[in-house]
């Protein structure tokens, strides 16, 4: 099964696609990562167009089975906050229109996936995302790391609800 997760920003947008299994064994590929970038200068409207015609690109090219979405929680700056929820709008809905599924989780609940704390740093992140998908190196730029991160949130999520709904049979 592949899953393309999705770390939104308007000026940085990361991707990662990772291929795994709901039920068979814990290991991870990352297949491919990295970072859809928007110019600064440009109007809101044309980066966000540039946006979901280049996510629409990577779906159509990856032809992820699900989609997972870092979910905008808290911001302490409402101008970075709006900007990526925006980002975020984008990716949601277009993969809704594909009729693909869409999970989104927090920031912290992947990093708990990934690393076991819900405060881990980025480097800490990255590092178990290397080491979880078998890479030898740990993933640049940081926003695809946090993308392939979504991605096997993903995974870890949907086993453990799986596991949970097969003991409450």
């Amino acid at each position: 099964m592949f899953v393309l997760g999705i770390d939104p920003g308007l000026t940085r947008c990361g991707f990662g696609l990772v291929d795994g299994s709901l039920s068979g064994p814990e290991a991870f590929r990352a297949v491919r990562a990295g970072v859809i970038e928007t110019k600064a200068t440009d109007r809101v409207e044309f980066r966000l167009g540039q946006l979901l015609v280049e996510l629409s690109a990577l779906i159509e090219e990856l032809r992820p089975d699900a989609v997972a979405v870092e979910r905008v929680f808290f911001q302490r700056n409402a101008r970075t906050a709006i900007p990526v929820a925006q980002a975020s709008g984008v990716a949601v809905a277009l993969a809704g229109s594909r009729n693909l599924e869409v999970r989104q989780f927090t920031a912290q609940e992947a990093k708990l996936a990934v690393t076991g704390y819900g405060a881990a740093d980025k480097l800490q992140v990255q590092g178990m995302v290397a080491r979880l998908c078998g890479l030898r190196a740990i993933p640049q730029p940081a926003d695809a790391a946090d993308a392939l991160a979504l991605a096997i949130t993903y995974f870890t999520t949907c086993r453990t609800e799986m596991r949970l709904s097969g003991a409450a049979s």
